[in-house]
């Protein structure tokens, strides 16, 4: 006699991250605030117009100037192939705006393989090749300037320093169009919660302009949450 397969129960990671593609950056950013916890960054933003939030696990990738003359690996190309669909890339290039590290043949790849889009301290090209495929890229600049010749792969899988945040390989990435945040992966849970405390707590104070409240007491500091009550 065959038995019914048995339900597969829910992966609380996974519960965890579709609870935060529901929130933006502004809350998470203000949870990490309260925490004490490192993670927003500045001046990396959407370099098309990116509508739907992208959320994942990082695979960290490091950029550099040729180390060696040794050949080198095409920047992010390993890494494409050993993510797992959703997972973000994250290329950390020192903020530079002078040279590309990812283009078109990687957004195809990267898209085949079920990415869910890549984060870049530095720049990109072929950004309409992006935009056709409905790939997300979070960015500085795009610029037409190819790697070839200039800038390699030194490292993946490693922490990397990205715009004023260390990022470790699994930390989480939520990019929206407010910008790019960093959540370690040991705090995704504690971090959510208060950030939906938060956005619940703003859509209370939204309606109380609506209703006719002076916004001089909607906007005082007591009504935001505090560490000691994330800590409850």
């Amino acid at each position: 006699m065959e038995h019914p397969q048995a339900a597969t129960a829910p992966d609380p990671a996974d519960e965890t991250l579709a609870r935060l593609r529901r929130l933006d950056t502004c809350a998470v950013s203000d949870a990490l605030d309260t925490l004490g916890l490192d993670g927003a960054t500045t001046g990396v933003r959407p370099l098309w117009d990116v509508r739907v939030p992208v959320v994942g696990r990082a695979r960290t990738v490091t950029a550099g100037p040729r180390e060696s003359g040794r050949p080198a690996q095409h920047i992010a190309a390993a890494a494409i192939e050993a993510a797992g669909e959703g997972d973000v890339l994250v290329i950390a290039n020192g903020g530079r705006l002078d040279v590309s590290c990812f283009g078109g043949i990687l957004t195809l790849s990267a898209t085949r393989r079920g990415i869910g889009g890549v984060v870049i301290d530095g720049a990109c090209r072929d950004i309409a090749e992006s935009e056709e495929h409905g790939f997300p890229v979070f960015g500085r600049a795009v610029v037409p300037v190819s790697a070839r010749g200039r800038i390699v792969q030194l490292a993946m899988e490693e922490p990397v320093p990205f715009a004023g945040v260390t990022v470790h390989p699994g930390d989480v990435v939520l990019a929206d169009r407010n910008g790019v945040v960093f959540v370690p992966a040991q705090e995704v849970g504690r971090v959510v919660a208060l950030a939906e405390r938060i956005a619940a707590r703003e859509e209370g104070m939204a309606e109380a302009v609506r209703s006719g409240q002076p916004v001089t007491e909607v906007m005082h500091d007591s009504r935001f949450p505090t560490a000691e009550e994330a800590s409850a």
